[in-house]
C-alpha cells in the first residue's frame, strides 16, 4: 500500500521519455565490460568436444598444412622447364599420382604424370596443367604456351606453417575453427570452463505453459527466449521458474542463485513499483552498478553483483528482453566466458520510409532488411514498435539503430542496421 500523503515516485519503463540520470548505451557497455573478469577454470577437452567452447590457450601449428607440395587440380604434373614459350609441345605420360600415394621416381625432362587433386607433387615437377587444358592421345599430351611455371600447385605450409599461431586464446571454436584444429591433428585442447547461468521471471500474473490462464494472466515467454539464447551460447543454464512479486521470495531466489551461478538473469521486477524493493534486495545481498539506460526498448536494465555472481535485471516486456540480451547481456556473458568480444556488426543502408525517434536515447527498432527492385539494400520497420509486441522480433531480421543524439530519420536517409545473425544467438 502507498501512503496517501507520500508522493508516488515513478520509476522507468521501457517506453518512458528520456531522463537525464540514465546512462548512454556506450557508457553502459563500457561499465559492464570493465566490471567483468573472465572465469579462470580451464578444462582439457577432446577436440570434437570443444565445439562452441572458448580456447584457454593460443594454438600453434606443429605441422605444415599442407605437409608437402600438392596438386590443386586434376590434371598433369610436369617440369616448368618443359613449358613451351610459344606454339605447343608434347610430353610423355609415365604414370599416375593419387592422393596419399607419392610417386617414388624423379620426373625427367619431357615426362609428365597424370595427377589428382591433393596428390603430392613428384620430385622434379613444379607445375600442374588442368586436364581440360590438355589434349591427350595414348601416352602423349599436347600443351600450348598459355601456362605459367608453378600454376595450380599448393605449396607446403601455404595454409599454415610450423610455428604459426592458428587460433588465439579467447577464440570461440566454431565450425571453421574446429576444422582448423582437426587439420593440425590435435587430439585435445584447453578450454575455459562453461559458465553457470541462473535465470527466472518475476510477476504474479505470469503462468508457465500448460497452466490455465485466469483473467489478467499471461504466459511467460521470456524464459523460453532466455532458454533459447543461453542454449545457443553454450552455457550451463538453470531455469528457476517464476518468482512471485514478493520481496522475501525474490530475496531467497537471488540468494539461491548466487550460491552456484556465475551470472543471474531475471526478467521483470525492475520497473515502476517493483524497482525499489529489487534495488533494496540487491543492496542487502550485493551491489547495484546501474539500473537505467537511455535506450528503447530496454531502459530499465539493472546491472550489479550478488556475491560473486553478476546480475542482469532485464525488463519484463518481451521485446525489451531481446534488445537488452543482444546489446548487453550476450556480450557480457561472452566476456565472462573468456571470449574476445567486439561490438555487434553494423552497416548503413537507406530507410525505406520515415522513422520516428526522440532525441536523447538510442533506439533499436525492429527492421526488415531487403533488396529493392533495382538491387539496393533498404530497411523498413516491422510495424508497431511497442516493447510488448514480440511478433516484431519474429518478423524482423535486423535492428535499426537510431543513435542517442539523432532525431527522426526521413525516407531515403542512411541509417545503421545490425543484422540479427550474429547478435541474437
Amino acid at each position: 500500500m502507498t501512503d496517501s500523503n507520500r508522493p508516488v515516485q515513478h520509476a522507468p519503463s521501457c517506453d518512458d521519455d528520456y531522463q537525464p540520470d540514465t546512462l548512454s548505451v556506450d557508457a553502459a557497455w563500457d561499465r559492464i565490460l570493465q566490471d567483468i573478469t573472465p572465469v579462470r577454470g580451464v578444462e582439457r577437452l577432446p577436440t570434437r568436444a570443444a565445439l562452441g567452447r572458448i580456447l584457454a590457450e593460443d594454438i600453434h601449428s606443429t605441422v605444415n598444412v599442407p605437409n608437402s607440395d600438392n596438386s590443386a587440380m586434376d590434371g598433369y604434373a610436369l617440369r616448368s622447364g618443359d613449358l613451351p614459350t610459344e606454339g605447343d609441345t608434347r610430353l610423355r605420360v609415365v604414370g599416375t599420382v593419387l592422393a596419399g600415394h607419392p610417386y617414388d621416381q624423379p620426373l625427367l625432362p619431357g615426362e609428365c604424370l597424370r595427377i589428382m587433386t591433393g596428390a603430392p607433387m613428384p620430385a622434379g615437377a613444379d607445375t600442374v596443367i588442368p586436364q581440360e587444358k590438355v589434349e591427350r592421345q595414348d601416352d602423349l599430351i599436347r600443351i600450348d604456351s598459355a601456362h605459367r611455371a608453378g600454376q595450380d600447385v599448393r605449396a607446403a605450409g601455404e595454409d599454415l606453417a610450423i610455428g604459426d599461431r592458428v587460433l588465439a586464446a579467447g577464440s570461440r571454436v566454431g565450425v571453421a575453427e574446429l576444422g582448423m584444429l582437426g587439420s593440425l591433428g590435435l587430439v585435445e585442447v584447453s578450454c575455459r570452463r562453461r559458465i553457470r547461468v541462473a535465470y527466472f521471471s518475476t510477476g504474479d500474473e505470469l503462468r508457465s505453459a500448460g497452466s490455465a490462464l485466469r483473467p489478467g494472466d499471461v504466459y511467460d515467454s521470456n524464459r523460453y527466449t532466455l532458454h533459447a539464447v543461453l542454449t545457443e551460447l553454450g552455457v550451463e543454464a538453470t531455469d528457476m521458474g517464476v518468482v512471485p512479486d514478493e520481496p522475501a521470495a525474490m530475496e531467497q531466489a537471488f540468494a539461491d542463485a548466487a550460491g552456484f551461478a556465475d551470472a543471474i538473469l531475471t526478467s521483470g521486477g525492475v520497473s515502476v513499483g517493483e524497482a525499489d524493493f529489487v534495488k533494496d534486495i540487491m543492496r542487502r545481498l550485493g551491489e547495484v552498478g546501474f539500473w537505467k539506460i537511455a535506450m528503447r526498448p530496454g531502459r530499465p536494465l539493472a546491472f550489479g553483483k550478488i556475491g560473486r555472481a553478476r546480475f542482469f535485471g532485464m525488463p519484463g516486456n518481451p521485446v525489451s528482453v531481446v534488445a537488452t540480451w543482444c546489446q548487453f547481456v550476450k556480450p557480457a556473458l561472452r566476456h565472462l566466458m573468456g571470449q574476445t568480444i567486439r561490438r555487434p556488426l553494423s552497416f548503413r543502408v537507406r530507410a525505406a520510409h520515415d522513422l520516428r525517434k526522440r532525441r536523447g536515447r538510442t533506439e533499436f527498432q525492429r527492421g526488415i532488411l531487403e533488396r529493392s527492385a533495382d538491387g539496393e539494400l533498404l530497411v523498413r520497420t516491422t510495424g508497431g514498435q511497442g516493447s510488448g509486441i514480440l511478433s516484431s522480433v519474429s518478423l524482423a531480421n535486423c535492428f535499426i539503430v537510431l543513435p542517442h543524439d539523432a532525431d527522426s530519420a526521413a525516407a531515403g536517409e542512411f541509417v545503421e542496421v545490425q543484422p540479427f545473425h550474429g547478435v541474437m544467438g
